[in-house]
């Protein structure tokens, strides 16, 4: 059996875990390529004019996967601690996709609350698959496994990394939009050419990023975003610059944006709003300017 993986939204965070599982249990998985205009121009075709940019993008990627898979995994997440939330589009998007879609084949699982929980999600959408409990136990198992081991990797090579020298940037963004290679792909290139280093916010251990976000806000209950902030409050005195990346018109990060804007004053901070319309024209003379002046103030303070 063959089963679709759009390369958008959550792939970015727990991607190796749902091909891991989906391979243990034997079947063949299909990434979708690169984003590219195309997938957005049908993205946009298929999406509400007030949708995000990664939401559209993310219909685009599920299109190109129909005709080339069996199913098309399009899970349902409410959140994985506590209280904490996901955004909402996280919890309809199966609905969503569903009704875009309606003669598509979709697999899903619906995640909220602990590891176990997950587990548990797991074991029932491979029992989807004709799968025995056993198979889906032991599947689950080694896919956590893998991702856990990628993410400790990431976040060790990061630390390796911070320790270099040169200007350090910490790319504050979701997942989806800093390793996108649409959203994200253009900024990491333009600061790496202007020979500045790029640290990312989901490159961190997320509990101790939870934790320190405590320092800006009490209240967020948005799980990314809560680790998000948490890492610039981690990275503050080890970068000599923030880039707050946010997609059009993301809810949760405009208010979060501004939390850290009038919050943060240990490190300058610079946002870039990206939308479907961008070139890189005006983004390469925000990013010059700013690498500029991050560049002359290491020089000055050092």
């Amino acid at each position: 059996m063959k089963i679709g993986i759009p390369k958008a939204f959550l792939y970015y965070r727990y991607g190796c875990l749902w091909e891991t599982f989906f391979q243990e249990l034997g079947c063949e998985v299909i990434i979708s390529s690169e984003t590219c205009r195309t997938i957005l121009e049908d993205g946009i075709r298929h999406s509400e004019a007030e949708n995000c940019l990664p939401m559209k993008l993310y219909l685009g990627h599920v299109e190109s996967l129909l005709g080339q898979c069996d199913a098309v995994l399009v899970p349902r997440f409410e959140g994985t601690r506590g209280s904490e939330e996901f955004c909402v589009r996280f919890l309809g998007l199966y609905d969503i996709v569903r009704h875009t879609f309606p003669w598509a084949k979709l697999i899903t699982y619906n995640l909220k609350g602990s590891t176990r929980s997950e587990m548990f999600a797991f074991c029932a959408m491979g029992r989807q698959l004709g799968k025995s409990a056993d198979q889906c136990f032991r599947a689950y198992q080694r896919a956590r496994q893998r991702q856990q081991s990628q993410d400790l990797a990431r976040m060790e090579r990061q630390q390796r990394v911070c320790e270099g020298d040169g200007l350090k940037i910490l790319i504050a963004a979701q997942p989806y939009i800093s390793h996108d290679s649409f959203i994200g792909g253009p900024v990491c290139r333009m600061i790496r050419e202007q020979n500045g280093t790029v640290l990312f916010s989901d490159y961190c251990n997320r509990r101790a990023c939870s934790q320190k976000s405590k320092a800006i806000s009490t209240e967020l209950y948005w799980t990314m975003n809560k680790e998000m902030i948490g890492a610039i409050e981690l990275y503050k005195n080890r970068v000599d610059g923030v880039i707050l990346l946010t997609a059009f018109p993301c809810g949760t990060d405009s208010l979060v944006n501004e939390l850290v804007i009038r919050r943060v004053h240990e490190v300058p901070v610079i946002q870039l709003l990206m939308d479907e319309q961008q070139s890189d024209a005006g983004l390469q003379t925000r990013i010059e300017s700013f690498l500029d002046i991050l560049g002359e103030r290491k020089r000055v303070y050092g």
